[in-house]
């Protein structure tokens, strides 16, 4: 029987309608498994290549939406996600006449009234608004879901490897506990680097399927090399970029929001100077969401216009924004998944070749382009970080547990905790431990045998921002005449008379209200250089290591033009006084007359490592962010020393790791929920979530460091 008649009759009309004349791979292989099983699935395939349509097609076949309550619940990691999706699953329910509600902060009250009336149908939701309906509606989740049958997870990669995944796989455990409801789950992803990690999101990992399509897409790429000596991009890299967008459809990835601006307002400025069209974006967490939503509807309906959309990861994911002719990425992107998410929204549709431009700024951020793409093209993409010790998390959960039950004995909180898989590894001693530090902190407390949330913790659970794991910037809503026109993160650089650049303009900043978290701001036109706010990457070893392969071998690389090519010579020329004869077991070590350089080669978290493992031994140290090379102040004799006592560091490093977190107050702030640990359980997060010492300690025992001749 082929995968089409196995679907039902109503999904079959659907199919016709769309004159689809055949299945892509992932949707007949996900279309015959999951009709078929009980299975959960994980759904693994290239951007654009029907995932949403291979989960739903046999799903809405299978499922019979004439019994009571939700039948069908899909979590994305964003509510513009939601919003994109809401359209394709509102179209193929059209054909069953099933309901489809979105249920997140910005979503429409008045449905999500009458699905609390009547529980039918499909709810689109986001796993904080989930949390919020365990918090505020804890007696909703089984009237709404108590015959749940599917939950559809978009983007799990997203989730994999983060505080957000550890708390959606809590949920999902939570869910199942109160409805006492066993529905499957069935995960989309196009770049997963572990599926053994992808597979516990569900909690059943032993009953949980990969289904992967490793087919690629035909991709034309071209890297581009224009030194930028200062922190502007130079006109020349501007003017070519300019050349290469202003006849196309094009997504434009800097990688921070004020490059994104900056672009932005440079290609309008010469698209007016050349007569050229306005069609310049910027799209960005800080930009308005209407604004952001005008943006995506104008590239969804231009037709025969061209645009660009100057963006950030807003528009990674897959929302859905039309054709584009061709990605272009201003710098090395910091993850090879990040990469293909992005190459992947080029060159959609049957039979058609996506296209790369990658320009590059420094020697550097070419090297590391070079590496990623070789990589990708090896099929190599970073696996995610195992949360294997989520206290903050766990911290969190606990709050949420005790909030939505108005208390439980110790007894039963340990009972629904000890099961929970996402918190495997946390013993019953450590929950108890945990729990009593919390109610030393007034955070929860002890009531006739039960534990509740406290004063303290009270301010808590009623703040907004509890439902979320991860760290929001404190942001100010930024206006122009009274109407606003995005936000932004108050730093000690945003100050009267300052310039901004938001929403593709340059804007003057002429009073911060700090009460009402407003800045009011006028058109800028003195001239004046805008300011820039932006973070550092975490790179993988993998990239790094390929980094110094590229750097010690003559491998020529067709898609380089004339320029990188010449880089690249220029930086195996330097590096050839190393005379470096096994690129995998040596490390350059530069001696100059004011420092010490170690090219370590190695990902931010085992750099992280080393340069703790330094201070550890009294040397003076700092990271370079372009290549992650170590910066020692000390002589050489002095460096070799304390090199030598590197390895006997080992068992003292959670004493000194204790001592940095008392000193240094904004070491945790990567972490929502960490402060409201034990300080044992503190330096258990700081070094799962921020290092590898493991890796570290490894580096030290076989790597040789080699001087230049």
């Amino acid at each position: 029987m082929s995968p089409f008649d196995l679907l039902s009759e109503p999904i079959k009309r659907f199919v016709r309608d769309k004159r689809w004349d055949k299945f892509r791979p992932i949707q007949k292989a996900a279309i015959e498994k999951i009709l078929s099983t009980d299975a959960n699935y994980i759904l693994a395939s290239r951007t654009a290549s029907g995932k949403t349509e291979a989960a739903f097609l046999p799903i809405l076949s299978k499922v019979n939406f004439s019994e009571n309550g939700v039948q069908v619940l899909y979590v994305s990691p964003l509510i513009a996600l939601i919003n994109d999706q809401f359209l394709r699953v509102e179209e193929l329910c059209k054909y069953l006449d099933v309901t489809v509600v979105k249920w997140h902060g910005e979503a429409n009250v008045s449905a999500k009234n009458n699905i609390l009336k009547n529980p039918n149908g499909i709810v689109l939701i986001t796993p904080e608004s989930l949390e919020a309906m365990f918090v505020n509606r804890p007696s909703n989740l089984k009237h709404l879901f108590q015959n749940l049958k599917y939950l559809v997870i978009d983007e799990v990669h997203a989730f994999v490897g983060s505080a957000r995944g550890v708390q959606l796989k809590s949920l999902l455990y939570r869910l199942k506990l109160v409805t006492g409801n066993h529905f499957r789950i069935v995960g989309l992803s196009a770049t997963i680097g572990d599926f053994v990690e992808a597979k516990k999101i569900t909690g059943e990992e032993e009953n949980t399927v990969v289904l992967i399509d490793r087919a690629k897409k035909e991709t034309e790429i071209h890297f581009k090399y224009f030194y930028t000596p200062g922190e502007d991009l130079t006109v020349d890299l501007l003017k070519d970029l300019y050349q290469e967008c202003c006849n196309t459809k094009s997504l434009i990835f800097p990688n921070s929001r004020g490059r994104v601006e900056e672009v932005a307002v440079k290609l309008l400025k010469i698209a007016k100077i050349v007569g050229g069209h306005n069609n310049y974006f910027s799209h960005h967490s800080s930009v308005d969401k209407e604004v952001r939503e005008y943006v995506e509807e104008f590239a969804n309906n231009s037709r025969g216009q061209n645009y660009s959309i100057i963006c950030t990861s807003t528009l990674e994911l897959g929302i859905d924004i039309g054709s584009i002719d061709q990605v272009i990425q201003i710098d090395a992107a910091h993850s090879i998944a990040s990469l293909i998410q992005r190459v992947g929204r080029s060159g959609r549709g049957e039979g058609r070749s996506g296209s790369l431009y990658l320009y590059a700024t420094n020697e550097w951020s070419l090297i590391q382009s070079i590496a990623c793409w070789e990589l990708y093209n090896e099929g190599f993409i970073e696996p995610p970080v195992a949360i294997e010790y989520a206290y903050d998390t766990f911290v969190h959960q606990i709050l949420s547990v005790l909030k939505s039950s108005s208390g439980k004995p110790l007894n039963d909180l340990v009972s629904e905790f000890k099961n929970n898989p996402a918190f495997r590894n946390v013993t019953e001693d450590e929950l108890n431990t945990i729990v009593h530090h919390l109610l030393s902190q007034n955070i929860i407390e002890s009531i006739g045998g039960e534990l509740i949330i406290g004063v303290d913790g009270e301010k808590l659970v009623n703040n907004r921002e509890f439902y979320s794991t991860f760290i929001t910037d404190i942001s100010f809503k930024v206006v122009y005449e009274g109407k606003r026109i995005g936000e932004i993160p108050l730093l000690p650089q945003v100050t009267v008379d300052e310039n901004i650049l938001l929403a593709a303009k340059v804007w003057k900043i002429k009073y911060v209200d700090l009460a009402a978290k407003r800045i009011e701001v006028v058109m800028a036109n003195d001239g004046r250089k805008p300011i820039f706010i932006g973070k550092s990457p975490n790179v993988h070893h993998m990239i790094r290591q390929k980094m110094f392969e590229i750097i010690c071998t003559h491998t020529e690389y067709t898609y380089l033009n004339a320029e990188c090519k010449v880089e690249v010579a220029n930086l195996r020329r330097e590096f050839s006084i190393f005379k470096i004869q096994d690129c995998h077991t040596e490390r350059p070590l530069l001696i100059s007359d004011k420092y010490i350089l170690l090219y370590a080669f190695t990902g931010s978290r085992i750099t992280n490592s080393l340069a703790f493992l330094l201070q550890m031994v009294g040397l003076d140290v700092r990271i370079d962010g372009k290549n992650g090379a170590i910066q020692i102040e000390a002589a050489i004799d002095a460096f070799y020393e304390a090199w030598g006592r590197l390895s006997q560091t080992k068992n003292s490093v959670d004493t000194s790791l204790e001592a940095y977190i008392d000193s240094n107050p904004g070491s945790l702030d990567f972490s929502k929920w960490a402060k409201y640990l034990p300080l044992k359980y503190q330096v258990m997060v700081l070094k799962n979530q921020m290092h590898d010492f493991e890796g570290a300690f490894d580096f030290i025992a076989k790597m040789t460091l080699t001087l230049s001749n």
